[in-house]
């Protein structure tokens, strides 16, 4: 999988979704709701389907501990993993034991909902919020880094959850993600975010 495939379609859909009940006639969400029910997260997992932008599909189980860390593991006999951990992104190779590449954090959208405090309300943050049918559709990007991407969250009530995020990465390579599963409040180790760890194990040490 390489960078562009996963930054396109962490479409972070972050695959995708976080919401409170909406109104009997469907009215959005309020970006002033949907802040407090991001910052609400602390743990989850949940599995899910990617769409690249290349057409192909991937499946994995998808860890979440905000602030910063995520994790993306893919089915076998996929050995993709994307890791986010201290501000930085690392994608490993599934066809190499090579350290993988990383990332600043802050140059991709999932930044936008993995840091420790949520502001959708922020000036220019958010380009796009309506109501789709009987879910809310948010598009955000960084104000001061526009150029960085973009991504889409969309939200779903009973309960509240976000169900995809479809990611637009700085070449215009779209990826989105949508989840399923989707279950909050548990114990999350921290070696399921430890990059170092996880290449040390790919390399056989």
């Amino acid at each position: 999988m390489t960078p562009r495939s996963f930054f396109a379609a962490v479409a972070l859909t972050v695959a995708a979704a976080l919401v409170a009940p909406l109104s009997a006639a469907a009215q959005a969400l309020s970006l002033d709701q949907l802040s407090t029910y991001l910052n609400g997260l602390d743990t989850a997992t949940a599995t899910f389907r990617q769409e690249n932008a290349d057409g192909s599909t991937s499946t994995g189980k998808l860890y979440l501990h905000r602030p910063y860390r995520m994790r993306f593991e893919y089915d076998p006999p996929d050995r993709s993993l994307v890791i986010a951990s201290s501000r930085s992104v690392a994608v490993f190779d599934p066809k190499s034991n090579q350290p993988p590449e990383e990332f600043p954090l802050s140059r991709t959208p999932l930044n936008l909902i993995l840091g420790p405090h949520i502001d959708l309300t922020q000036a220019r943050m958010v380009v796009s919020h309506y109501a789709e049918g009987a879910n809310t559709v948010v598009v955000a990007e960084d104000p001061e880094h526009p150029d960085y991407g973009t991504i889409k969250l969309v939200f779903s009530d009973s309960p509240v959850a976000l169900r995809q995020w479809v990611v637009t990465d700085q070449a215009g390579g779209v990826t989105s993600v949508t989840l399923s599963d989707f279950k909050t409040g548990m114990t999350l180790g921290d070696t399921l975010f430890d990059i170092q760890l996880a290449a040390q194990r790919r390399a056989g040490r």
